[in-house]
C-alpha cells in the first residue's frame, strides 16, 4: 500500500512520528509520502526536542514540502490507498472541510476524498465548540474519517508510548492496516 501522512501544527506530534515508524516496518506498506506543515514541524521540533530531519532516516518515507502543490500526491491520477492526518489541527480540519487548499495536506485530503480513497483525521483539540463538529460532519458526510486521539485504558496501559499506541493502532486499524501482532486488541474479559 501507499500511504500519505499528514503531520500538523496540533500538539501530540509523537503520535505522527510513532505512527510513520510503524508504517515503515509494515509489510503492507509500499511507501509513505510525508507532508509536515511548517507549524507541526516547529511544534514536532518543540515537544520532541529532536530535529524533523529525523523522519529521513525511515527507508520507506518520501517528503514533501506542503507548498509543494506539483508534488504526485497533488493530483488524482497520482494512485495512493489512503491518507492519515495526525495529529490533524482543527484549522487542518476547517480547510479540508471547506474545500480550502492553503498547503499539499489540504490538497492531499481533498484528492482522497473526490478519489474516494480513506481520509483519516485524528484530531487534537479539546474541547470541541459548534464550528469543529459541523467540520466533522461535513467530512464524514464527504466519506472521511475522523478520530479523536482518544487513548484505550482498558488494555491496562503500562507506559505513555501504549497510550499513544493505542491511538494509532485505531487509526492504522480503519485503513485495514493494523497489525495483530504489534498492538493489542480488546478480547473481553475472560
Amino acid at each position: 500500500m501507499k500511504i500519505i501522512v499528514g503531520i500538523t501544527g496540533a500538539s501530540g506530534s509523537i503520535y505522527g512520528y510513532r505512527l510513520v515508524k510503524f508504517l515503515n516496518e509494515s509489510n503492507k506498506v509500499e511507501k509513505i509520502y510525508l507532508v509536515v506543515s511548517e507549524t507541526g514541524r516547529k511544534v514536532f521540533e518543540y515537544e520532541t526536542e529532536k530535529p524533523i530531519s529525523l523522519f529521513g532516516n525511515f527507508t520507506k518515507v518520501k517528503i514533501f514540502d506542503e507548498k509543494d502543490f506539483f508534488a504526485p500526491i497533488s493530483s488524482g491520477s497520482f494512485k495512493v490507498d489512503g491518507m492519515i492526518i495526525l495529529p490533524c489541527s482543527t484549522s487542518t480540519l476547517s480547510s479540508i472541510a471547506c474545500g480550502i487548499n492553503l498547503n499539499l495536506i489540504h490538497r492531499a485530503a481533498e484528492v482522497c476524498l473526490k478519489e474516494k480513497k480513506k481520509l483519516v483525521l485524528v484530531l487534537r483539540e479539546n474541547p470541541l465548540n459548534l464550528i469543529h463538529v459541523r467540520n466533522i460532519e461535513k467530512i464524514i458526510l464527504s466519506g472521511g474519517i475522523v478520530l479523536t486521539a482518544s487513548p484505550s485504558f482498558y488494555l491496562k496501559p503500562k507506559a505513555i508510548e501504549d497510550l499513544i499506541d493505542s491511538v494509532i493502532f485505531k487509526a492504522l486499524d480503519v485503513l485495514g492496516l493494523a497489525d495483530d501482532n504489534l498492538f493489542k486488541r480488546w478480547r473481553g474479559k475472560i
